[in-house]
């Protein structure tokens, strides 16, 4: 085998040349389009166009042989890092995609899809069927069906990125609305690449029968099963493994990018589009718990600061607005944007009116933002380009229609949904989301619960069971069961986790069995690996006069654990208390907070979460009299916990706000979930390693010493 060549010297200083200039240009011209209050997108194109041949490249023909490839090696340069762009672009639209929002708005979503699609569709179609043939790339050619089915798939979609945009500054993205529109955009989106590959593959055969007909469309589903299937356990697995054995720190960034440019050749091999494997992709990495948030910036800023700028500006290096100036192609070029958005707006309005069943105005608002288009569009006349069935002239004209729709939607959305007014029960929603804004037990998604091997399961084992199907019933988590054994025990570790299964019947659950003597060594190193909770069961009981407070392995993780932890320690008697009464001391701390905040998502709807606040003072400050200092201390303790309850109530939850005055706050708390007969007290700290004990603060180690009923301490450093 002959070993490959470098490009000559020439080709590799314009490639350098052309990629910083793109994105320098691309960059500002964004900056000032979010300045006039357009999407970035509209600047980046305007970016290559106004560097192409419409003006620079086109006047300037010296300085344009520097900016425009001049040659087929050069152009091919180019496209590949373009390529790199349209792959992290759809890579992104993936991963942000909510299959579960589009599942909760199904009914509108669907029919406004449905509607915007189906109708804009066929009026594109009939479009291209009598548009000139000189705008087909080989005019007088058979490829006229595949032009039209092009310009019908490409008027038919939206840009969910452009309207995501819009609808974040008009600050509407959580309101019903907003969230519809958005699953709405998704559902055009997987409609649309579908619709892509099919179209793609059908231009690949040249000739369009029923047989290359039911092949495309059977390409496609057989990928799609296969990725749904083969592929999420591929993902699971290859993440699995990469975020447990893999030290170095991007380690699943590498991971997510080589998948989805490996599931690009797939569908590339397949005869379809490798954009279709890159959205396929995104879609599997956003629904795995697994996945950190930290993850996701990281692509998005390296897909938004540097490649895809570099793939709209190169679009825009495509577009010869000179051309479109021609009268007859200046009245194309408005005849498609008018098609596109009468057909978009229509489409949707029926959809939303008669499968929705949505008001006018509101029906109105999901066609003014679904007719903003943008990448996708500029995605699809791409490929088209490149696989000879569009014009330069109408690869032209998508895209200005695209940037023309964009301009668009901004206005034509602020005007129509200021006439909608929200609903009572979706303010309440708005409300309860502003105050869990910035909650790190909202972010809760991986969970690592180290388990003893024991004859029996412990009590504890059952407590914190009960408390993850809790936590899972109200988000996705994903647990891992690790059990350390001693050498040549692995396989009772084993059998023990399979005996504690009926426990654990979470469908996302991860089971590890390590043979090792260092027991919390090998605990921290897991809980190393992004977890986000560590949970412990704390079944000894320490010696009155030992210096540990759970237990020499449990004081050492808890200090040194590298995330959150929860100490579950069982209870002595639960006769004739209530599991659904949750005690929740308070001081007003943040770690307070947050124990108050797991407490909510622990809470059913028939359940009790009791908010204490022990103001210190004398115990006998209702037989004295109340003093100007104890008024104080009361309506301070009243602010801690009515703001405590005001968040419970705006999760669902009943709350109790108790204030009392008192010397000592440890045995008021014990009182309290006496005469409650409280199933379960919960205590919030923020422990941080700086001595050889674990120092919990005497009100709480006292309560874990006395209390009768179960005790979960949340450290939330």
């Amino acid at each position: 085998m002959t070993p490959f060549t470098a490009a000559p010297h020439h080709d590799v200083l314009l490639l350098l040349v052309r990629i910083a200039l793109l994105l320098f240009a691309a960059r500002a011209m964004g900056e000032v389009a979010r300045r006039l209050g357009q999407p970035s997108v509209v600047g980046e194109i305007l970016a290559g166009i106004l560097l192409g041949p419409s003006l620079v490249s086109g006047f300037f023909p010296a300085l344009g042989e520097w900016i425009v490839p001049q040659s087929g090696l050069g152009g091919y340069l180019l496209e590949v890092v373009s390529l790199i762009g349209a792959l992290f672009l759809l890579l992104i639209t993936g991963l942000e995609t909510d299959l579960a929002l589009i599942r909760q708005h199904a009914r509108t979503a669907i029919g406004v899809s449905a509607g915007g699609v189906l109708i804009t569709f066929t009026s594109g179609f009939a479009l291209g069927m009598l548009l000139p043939g000189d705008l087909l790339a080989q005019p007088g050619s058979d490829q006229r069906l595949v032009f039209a089915l092009f310009v019908a798939t490409a008027m038919s979609i939206s840009a969910i990125p452009v309207i995501a945009k819009v609808l974040m500054d008009m600050n509407l993205m959580r309101r019903d609305i907003g969230q519809t529109i958005i699953a709405s955009g998704m559902s055009d989106d997987t409609a649309g690449w579908i619709l892509l590959s099919i179209v793609a593959a059908l231009a690949g055969t040249g000739v369009i029968t029923a047989g290359t007909v039911l092949q495309a469309v059977g390409s496609v589903a057989a990928f799609m099963v296969v990725s749904f299937t083969a592929g999420r356990w591929l993902v699971k697995r290859a993440l699995d493994y990469v975020q447990d054995e893999v030290k170095s720190e991007d380690r699943l960034v590498t991971l997510v990018v080589v998948l989805t440019f490996a599931w690009g050749a797939v569908t590339q091999a397949l005869g379809l589009e490798a954009v279709l494997g890159a959205f396929v992709m995104g879609v599997l990495f956003g629904q795995m718990p697994r996945l950190p948030e930290a993850v996701h910036q990281k692509l998005i800023t390296t897909s938004l600061a540097i490649f895809t700028p570099i793939f709209f500006a190169v679009a825009g290096l495509k577009v010869d607005a000179r051309a479109l100036l021609e009268p007859r192609l200046l009245l194309i070029t408005l005849l498609v944007i008018a098609i596109a958005s009468g057909g978009k707006i229509l489409g949707t309005y029926l959809g939303a009116r008669l499968i929705g069943r949505r008001d006018h105005w509101t029906s109105l608002s999901f066609g003014a933002g679904l007719n903003a288009r943008g990448a996708m569009e500029i995605i699809i006349a791409t490929i088209g380009l490149e696989l000879g069935i569009l014009s330069q002239d109408m690869f032209s004209i998508i895209v200005v229609m695209a940037m023309a729709t964009s301009l668009m939607a901004p206005p034509a959305l602020r005007w129509v949904l200021a006439r909608v007014t929200p609903e009572p029960q979706e303010l309440e929603r708005l409300r309860r989301e502003e105050l869990a804004a910035g909650s790190a037990i909202a972010k809760i998604q991986r969970v690592l619960l180290p388990v003893r091997v024991r004859p029996a399961a412990s009590t504890t084992q059952a407590l914190e069971a009960r408390l993850l199907e809790r936590l899972t019933g109200k988000a996705s988590l994903s647990i891992t069961l690790l059990s350390v054994t001693r050498p040549g025990e692995k396989a009772e570790g084993t059998a023990y986790q399979q005996r504690l299964a009926p426990l654990f019947p979470e469908a996302d659950v991860t089971r590890k069995v390590v043979e090792s003597r260092d027991t919390d060594r090998e605990i921290l190193e897991e809980a190393g690996k992004n977890y986000d909770l560590l949970i412990l069961g704390a079944t000894e009981t320490p010696d009155r006069d030992s210096s540990t407070v759970f237990h020499p392995l449990i004081d050492r993780i808890v200090r040194l654990a590298p995330c959150p932890t929860l100490v579950v320690k069982g209870g002595d008697e639960t006769n004739g208390r209530d599991p659904g009464r949750i005690l929740v001391p308070t001081n007003g701390s943040a770690a307070a907070r947050q124990a108050a905040e797991l407490a909510f998502r622990l809470a059913g709807p028939d359940d009790l979460v009791v908010l204490l606040h022990v103001a210190r003072g004398y115990d006998d400050a209702y037989r004295r009299g109340f003093t100007d200092s104890d008024e104080r201390r009361l309506a301070a303790g009243q602010a801690i916990v009515g703001e405590l309850a005001a968040l419970g109530q705006a999760y669902g939850i009943r709350t109790l706000p108790l204030v009392r005055i008192g010397n000592a706050p440890d045995e008021t708390t014990l009182q309290i979930a006496e005469e409650l007969g409280c199933g379960l007290i919960l205590l919030g700290t923020d422990v941080r390693p700086g001595s050889d004990r674990l120092f919990l603060g005497p009100r709480v180690e006292r309560i874990l010493e006395a209390a009768r009923a179960p005790v979960v301490v949340y450290n939330a450093s």
